[in-house]
């Protein structure tokens, strides 16, 4: 029997009818007129191949056959009402899953705390984070294995649209009994002879091309390389070098005790972006968590910077 011979409002009308025990009560429930009800409980009775109901002058009450129905008819509605609920949900953009990528630190540190903020007024939102490099972050959006994605600068890449977040110097992270502490702010040329950790290829390229224009004495490079920034902060805390990243890492810099300082003639800036497919329709959940972080990010930074300018310098109490 083709499901398609079945209709919603005949199974509304059966139960309606179910629960009032009569057409007129059905009628005022479902706001049409006693005939129709009747008419759509004959058309269902056709369709089934038995009587639902056994009617008299008085009352109407379920068949044998109908009882043994009626539940099923329950489940019906009850799955269409589910089904419609959710997709007005996600037509709402209140529920669905949204796969975000980010960088070690943004991804331990930073959105764990905007999803929260976001699932309070969307709980039947899931948020997963995927730890990803910064190679990465990009490939993985054009890829489709990631809906949104949130890191340093990339142009060039097509089929991505790349949103501006926030600018963040790149600054020193040393620890306070590091000789290079003691300055309010340094230049390049103080870092020529200090041992550099950078945290991944990513930063080893960065720190070797923010002075790429300066002579061959004069430039600065890495000594060490580590795949990951806690290890450099870990070996910058221990005073065993120091290490150049970006200012918002502050967030888990400053709990090791690290402090920063601000590295100049030239500043060099770190922006950070939000990437999504310019190709690829994103779920309407990722639409709104786009629209969410973009400000709540922005947010995130101002605060931290103010922090950062009461933080006091090395040696001072």
């Amino acid at each position: 029997m083709p499901l398609t011979r079945f209709t919603i409002r005949q199974f509304e009308a059966f139960v309606s009818v179910a629960d009032a025990r009569s057409f007129a009560g059905a009628s005022e429930q479902m706001g049409l007129s006693s005939s129709a009800v009747s008419q759509l409980i004959a058309e269902l009775e056709s369709t089934l191949g038995f009587r639902v109901f056994d009617r008299s002058t008085r009352r109407v009450e379920l068949s044998s056959a109908g009882r043994d129905f009626l539940g099923s008819a329950r489940t019906v509605l009850r799955h269409l009402q589910m089904a419609e609920s959710t997709a007005s949900d996600v037509r709402n953009r209140a529920s669905g899953v949204v796969r975000i990528g980010a960088p070690m630190v943004l991804a331990s540190a930073v959105l764990p705390a905007a999803i929260k903020a976001f699932c309070e007024t969307r709980p039947k939102v899931v948020i997963r984070i995927r730890d990803t490099p910064v190679d990465e972050l990009v490939d993985k959006v054009v890829s489709g294995d990631l809906d949104l994605a949130v890191g340093p600068d990339r142009s060039g890449i097509e089929h991505v649209e790349s949103m501006p977040v926030f600018d963040s110097p790149w600054v020193l992270w040393c620890a306070p009994t590091h000789p290079l502490a003691g300055q309010k702010s340094l230049s390049w040329a103080d870092l020529r002879h200090a041992h550099i950790v950078a945290a991944g290829r990513d930063h080893e390229r960065s720190v070797a091309q923010m002075h790429l224009n300066a002579p061959e004495g004069s430039r600065i490079l890495p000594v060490e390389v580590v795949d990951n920034i806690s290890t450099a902060l870990g070996i910058a805390s221990q005073g065993l070098g120091a290490t150049l990243a970006p200012a918002y890492i502050a967030v888990v810099a400053r709990p090791l005790g690290l402090v920063m300082r601000r590295v100049k003639e030239p500043e060099v800036i770190r922006q950070v972006c939000l990437y999504r497919s310019s190709v690829r329709a994103a779920p309407p959940a990722a639409e709104a968590f786009h629209e969410f972080l973009t400000p709540w990010l922005q947010q995130w930074q101002a605060q931290w910077q103010k922090r950062g300018a009461r933080a006091p310098r090395a040696g001072s109490r």
